[in-house]
């Protein structure tokens, strides 16, 4: 069951660009935590690069203290050492996450996409601008790496309770409607 004691943490997960982004919840809105990318060097052997990613995201677990993790789950990836990448970061995120005890949920692509856009086919500016508006941020978070994080975090806090009805979820998914036609309504103006 998730617990609204702490922020959700949104990992995009890669070998060279890690996406990271906490949200938590305050009042009726959400407030972004901390967000950006770890990087790893690409000209240094896998295994180092594996073990420095592992040793900041566990830096980053104690930090933030999440109380929950949302990993993109890769569901297709036509080039190969990209969904590589993606698997052994995810794989690293994982790990480390059962390690603490910490909840974990995947969300695809587009179940991102649709909850904080509203449309399952939004573009990564559409993603960054929608995460922008809903977190009050002064600029969409850069790079997109670090958007889609915070995006993953905020599906998560809009999900999870949808994740506990025990059937008719449109109370908890109207919500989400709301959040989302307000955000674009500030935007608008």
């Amino acid at each position: 069951m998730f617990d609204h004691a702490g922020p959700v943490l949104g990992i995009d997960p890669g070998v060279s660009c890690c996406g990271y982004g906490a949200v938590e919840r305050r009042g009726s809105g959400f407030a972004a935590v901390a967000f950006g990318v770890i990087r790893t060097a690409p000209g240094d052997p896998l295994p180092s690069r594996l073990a420095a990613l592992s040793a900041d995201l566990g830096h980053l677990l104690d930090e933030v203290r999440p109380a929950a993790l949302a990993v993109e789950r890769v569901l297709f990836q036509v080039n190969t050492r990209t969904a590589m990448s993606v698997g052994q970061a995810s794989g690293l995120a994982l790990a480390l996450a059962g390690r603490a005890g910490i909840p974990v949920a995947h969300y695809s692509p587009n179940e991102v996409k649709l909850a904080v856009t509203g449309w399952g086919g939004a573009g990564k500016a559409d993603v960054q601008t929608m995460v922008a508006t809903l977190l009050s941020l002064a600029a969409p978070p850069h790079p997109p790496d670090a958007a889609d994080a915070l995006a993953l975090a905020l599906c998560h806090l809009w999900s999870a309770p949808l994740r506990r009805l025990a059937g008719d979820g449109r109370e908890a998914r109207s919500g989400l409607d709301a959040a989302v036609a307000a955000a674009i309504a500030r935007e608008d103006r």
